[in-house]
């Protein structure tokens, strides 16, 4: 019994180690109302709900559904990145660059999905881990 208290506390350790001064770790689901305001880069491991509200300085990880607003970038920064295994955000900003998602609903990610800007427009890609890319380090 101890030995599986332990790998928990060890799991825990290196999530713990992944987050930086400047990286604010949120272990829950956001849900309607609810509302993180962070300087610096934001990781949630669980969903952002639709109504809820995510702003960051820096980049922002959604280890789950991002189905909130959400807003990476927030001091100006054009470099945030918005990352989130199923991104489908009511409203996605980075820096002043604001997008809506489209009005077909069928469009659903059947995978990770990065939001970034490229040539001054938010473009939304698969995600795809292996390395550095654009000052965002996976």
């Amino acid at each position: 019994m101890q030995e599986q208290g332990n790998k928990k506390t060890r799991k825990a350790q290196e999530i713990d180690d992944l987050v930086d001064d400047n990286t604010i770790l949120v272990r829950r689901t956001l849900r309607s109302g609810q509302k993180i305001n962070f300087s610096g880069n934001v990781v949630i491991l669980g969903d952002v709900n639709p109504g809820a509200e995510v702003m960051a300085s820096g980049h922002v990880v959604v280890l789950g559904a991002l189905r909130g607003m959400v807003h990476a970038g927030a001091a100006g920064d054009e470099q945030a990145v918005v990352v989130a295994f199923r991104l489908q955000p009511t409203q996605l900003r980075i820096a002043n660059h604001i997008t809506r998602p489209p009005e077909d609903e069928s469009a659903r990610p059947s995978q990770p999905e990065i939001a970034r800007i490229k040539d001054d427009v938010v473009t939304i890609e698969v995600f795809q881990t292996g390395g550095e890319r654009q000052g965002f380090v996976v």
